[in-house]
């Protein structure tokens, strides 16, 4: 089985990835292994047919459904508490796991999301940053979990707007078959266009040879 970006770039075994306190991260392995299947050469050129795409999404809708039951295993309490961030949690899960049912009923002709360079140069968040104390609660909005808890934090910001925050491991299978940021939508495939503000030289040179033309 494949490592995963976690165990890659903390260069960790994996047997010691996935410590207690981080068993809600979803393992996406199956999510991946399909996912270059569908984009190596050979599957690029002709393309996921509709049965491959669905069950990459699938997939994906699986490994989100596990970490919300995960979720309500509560851990060492037994259950999970009955707070406005765990309510938040779960809406934003239940509506991933709706919109992936979407497409599992409707697959798309390609997939939409981002390539492999993309999620390699998404912005890392440095631990120390992390540990400051206005930080020290954010959590990964997938698998729920405090940043600081893990010993071997992989954060990265996401270029929308909000700057969003996830866990690598969590965040990338989506971002390879949705392209879009998992809490306020925004499409991250599309590329930033730099507006080149006028001069007004140029301008008053054009009221010119309008007046005098």
């Amino acid at each position: 089985m494949a490592a995963n970006p976690y165990e890659v770039e903390h260069n960790i075994k994996p047997a010691a990835a996935q410590p207690a306190h981080r068993r809600r991260r979803p393992d996406m392995s199956s999510f991946t292994s399909h996912y270059h299947s569908l984009t190596s050469p050979a599957g690029s050129r002709l393309g996921p047919t509709p049965v491959d795409a669905a069950a990459l999404y699938r997939l994906l809708q699986d490994q989100m459904l596990a970490t919300t039951m995960t979720m309500g295993e509560g851990g060492e309490g037994g259950q999970e508490e009955d707070t406005p961030g765990a309510a938040a949690h779960r809406d934003l899960m239940a509506s991933l796991v709706r919109e992936l049912e979407r497409d599992i009923d409707n697959p798309p002709a390609r997939i939409p999301g981002v390539d492999q360079p993309f999620l390699d140069a998404l912005d890392r968040v440095p631990a120390a940053e992390l540990r400051r104390p206005h930080r020290a609660d954010d959590n990964c909005p997938i698998c729920a979990e405090r940043f600081v808890d893990d010993p071997y934090p992989l954060v990265v910001e996401l270029p929308c707007g909000n700057r969003h925050a996830f866990d690598l491991e969590c965040v990338g299978p989506w971002l390879l078959g949705k392209g879009t940021c998992p809490l306020c939508r925004a499409d991250l495939t599309k590329k930033k266009t730099i507006e080149i503000p006028k001069d007004d030289d140029d301008e008053e040179d054009g009221d010119a040879d309008g007046l005098y033309g």
